[in-house]
């Protein structure tokens, strides 16, 4: 049966485990091997920094001294791509543990829109289950029925029964695109506090964490002031009616939303991962384990705040020393880990603050490219008087038939079906002659037109716009028509408080992300060319002796040994 989400992070949970979940759409088959690699190690952290981008670490790195300063000691991936279109968080993590594009994967976005459903709202998300009657796209039937490919803890299940598959993040999304249909506990952040599926009790470990994380927002916190080589970025910018640049992440007892939006999201998810693999022994079997984590913290600061000023420069000071205490208490319980380390996307500036830097090109979308005016104006033109909005100034009028959905004016637009097939066309005509006459759309794609393009291979940083969004495709869910705005377009026309910038677009500060691998003894080495994210789950494999069947991923095995040994070569 579907699996629901727990509304109440506080729920009363009496289980000291989690019995394994079965979702909705079970794995592939894997080959199963007899047993790891005689060097196999006994523990994988998989960790995703939301929104960490390729620029954010090169800016950065000089002054990492605590866990990002460790991986750089290992095996790095400047310029490892997301290499697929529709840069965001949902479709980003899918690469990152199932090696296969988002075409293969069906996680095409974070939402899509199914004008077909059977149910008011036609916005479908990434991780629902929305055929059941209680979820919605805001407060969703969490679910990984729309993944369509096992992620590595489902091989790893598959293959040795007694493997645990762990996830924990501050994204419900996160933790179903990592951890996949098969996970043995699973964590994201809600409200004020960490949650699982409906049905499954709160463990102990996610009790304690809340409750202490409850104590710090009832009693405030101080400011962050960070190091001081991030004095240099304190400076305000105003973005609408939010000064943004010189934030410091005090805590007000009022103001419990600010928590997410501040480096101690990652500090509390970090704890929990910890107090999971000391619970659950993680790491002390015959068989390895996996646990992965999405650190959200960046994302949240990024949206919320750019990623220039002096809240991101705090937010990378402290994921760095977060980080660093992890590792160390990893280190003290002697166990043997392999740290994998990358992002499921990049980000942007705001433009307000664009203009002073080397994109003086940066811009808001305009409003007109949005569906509701792009619908209007089509319906006003076609006279398809069912569709012209009676209160153009309201955002959407409850019960008003729609003719255009889109999440933004970059992606995805999806006509209704309520229409006769000659005026539909007509309709997406209009669309598609709208879109291609505005100053800020680079690229306008038609679905039959992606779906006839080739899939990529080779570099990805050699690839099209065309063919990124080919690896963005999905005949089931992709929109009628797809738009690519210019460079440096932010696709929020009106910025709002928590929400002043985004990503999502297929230019490279979007797509470019690093990529670290560390074990304790392995060599390092820095190996600038390009790499792909779906590139990760094909390693990992290789790492582990893990037998997977010919074809399974998109992605290729880095040798990451630093050594004459090569990382990808069969092994005992």
């Amino acid at each position: 049966m579907p699996i629901k989400p727990v509304f109440s992070a506080f729920a009363a949970a009496l289980a000291l485990s989690v019995a394994p979940m079965a979702l909705a759409r079970p794995a592939e088959p894997v080959q199963a091997a007899d047993k790891p690699a005689s060097d196999a190690p006994r523990l994988v952290v998989a960790i995703a920094v939301d929104q960490f981008s390729a620029d954010l670490f090169a800016q950065y790195r000089q002054h990492f001294t605590g866990g990002l300063a460790r991986l750089m000691q290992g095996a790095v991936f400047s310029s490892a791509y997301q290499s697929h279109a529709a840069t965001e968080t949902c479709p980003g993590h899918s690469t990152l543990l199932t090696g296969v594009h988002p075409a293969r994967s069906g996680i095409i976005a974070n939402a899509w829109y199914d004008v077909t459903l059977n149910r008011e709202e036609k916005r479908v998300y990434c991780a629902e289950d929305e055929t059941d009657p209680n979820s919605s796209s805001k407060y969703p039937v969490v679910s990984a029925s729309h993944l369509r490919v096992p992620t590595l803890g489902d091989r790893m299940k598959k293959a040795w029964p007694t493997s645990r598959n762990v996830a924990v993040s501050g994204k419900d999304r996160a933790v179903v695109m990592m951890g996949g249909h098969k996970i043995d506990q699973a964590y994201w952040w809600l409200e004020q506090g960490f949650t699982s599926f409906n049905g499954v009790a709160l463990a102990p470990d996610a009790m304690t964490v809340n409750q202490q994380v409850l104590t710090t927002i009832t009693a405030g916190a101080p400011p962050m002031n960070g190091p001081s080589w991030c004095l240099s970025r304190d400076r305000a910018v105003q973005v609408g009616t939010t000064p943004v640049g010189t934030g410091r992440f005090a805590l007000k007892a009022d103001q419990p939303k600010s928590f997410k939006y501040s480096p101690r999201l990652d500090g509390a998810t970090l704890d929990l991962a910890l107090r999971l693999i000391d619970t659950m022994k993680l790491g002390k079997q015959s068989t390895p384990d996996l646990l992965s984590v999405s650190l959200s913290a960046t994302d949240y600061v990024g949206h919320a705040f750019g990623n220039e000023g002096m809240e991101m420069c705090i937010q990378m000071a402290e994921l760095d020393r977060s980080l660093g205490n992890f590792f160390d208490k990893l280190d003290a319980q002697g166990l043997d880990y392999v740290v994998m380390l990358t992002a499921d996307h990049g980000g942007i500036d705001v433009p307000e603050r664009l203009d002073q830097q080397a994109m003086p090109d940066g811009a808001r979308a305009d409003a007109a490219l949005t569906d509701l005016e792009l619908g209007q104006a089509i319906a006003t033109e076609l006279k398809l008087t069912q569709f012209i909005r009676q209160d153009p100034a309201q955002s959407r009028n409850p019960g008003e038939a729609q003719l255009i959905y889109s999440e933004s004016p970059s992606g995805d637009y999806y006509v209704t079906r309520d229409l006769p097939p000659e005026t539909r066309a007509e309709v997406i005509d209009r669309l598609v002659s709208k879109l291609k006459a505005h100053p800020q759309v680079q690229a306008v794609y038609r679905k039959d037109e992606l779906a006839r393009i080739p899939m990529p291979s080779g570099s990805p940083q050699d690839w099209t716009l065309e063919q990124r969004a080919r690896a963005s495709f999905d005949p089931e869910r992709t929109g009628d028509v797809y738009t690519i705005l210019h460079r440096a377009i932010v696709s929020i026309p009106v910025p709002d408080p928590y929400y002043v910038t985004t990503h999502g677009s297929p230019w490279d500060y979007d797509r470019r992300v690093p990529l670290m691998f560390w074990r304790k003894g392995m060599p390092g080495l820095e190996q600038p060319a390009p790499v792909d994210t779906v590139d990760i789950a094909p390693t990992l494999v290789a790492v582990l002796g893990l037998n997977v069947p010919a074809g399974s991923f998109d992605g290729r095995c880095l040798d990451i040994d630093g050594s004459e040994r090569d990382t990808c070569a069969p092994r005992p």
